[in-house]
């Protein structure tokens, strides 16, 4: 890990685990899912830089690691280390359901070149890395993004 993708990674973190050391502010993620007809949803939430490498993770749904291969974008960016969700999973996700997740983020993360990814993945069936894919800047807040497979709609709001 070089320093750059080193520091990146820290001000996520830092942010999600100490928002008084960064300044940060409340952000909502709200995932909608197709109703699909198979198992629940893996769905891996993370962030990379300008340059498209990682910088850290922010969720991750779906707890069982032998499952995370199938989140490929997540998988390759990460070398699959489980550690990198380490206190940041929950539950997967149904077929038709929703997932609202509120994170504290520092404000560095938007305006600055970041991407916000979503990669899914459901068992027996297709995986979909990239499923969603959104700079995270101030216009993209509160817009609505479509999913390409299993996520019908995705937003993030400030």
């Amino acid at each position: 890990m070089t320093i750059r993708s080193f520091l990146a990674a820290l001000a996520v973190t830092t942010a999600l685990s100490f928002p008084a050391l960064a300044h940060a502010g409340q952000v909502k993620l709200s995932t909608n899912l197709r109703d699909y007809g198979g198992n629940p949803a893996f769905l891996a939430y993370y962030v990379t830089d300008a340059s498209g490498k990682y910088a850290g993770s922010l969720w991750m749904a779906g707890g069982r690691t032998r499952y995370y291969r199938h989140l490929s974008g997540w998988y390759q960016a990460t070398g699959g280390n489980a550690g990198e969700v380490n206190g940041v999973t929950g539950a997967s996700v149904g077929s038709g359901r929703s997932l609202d997740i509120s994170l504290d983020l520092t404000d560095a993360l938007f305006d600055a070149g970041y991407q916000l990814h979503i990669d899914a993945a459901v068992e027996d069936m297709r995986e979909s890395p990239d499923e969603i894919v959104i700079p995270l800047t101030s216009a993209n807040a509160g817009k609505t993004v479509q999913g390409r497979r299993y996520i019908a709609d995705f937003t993030f709001s400030r």
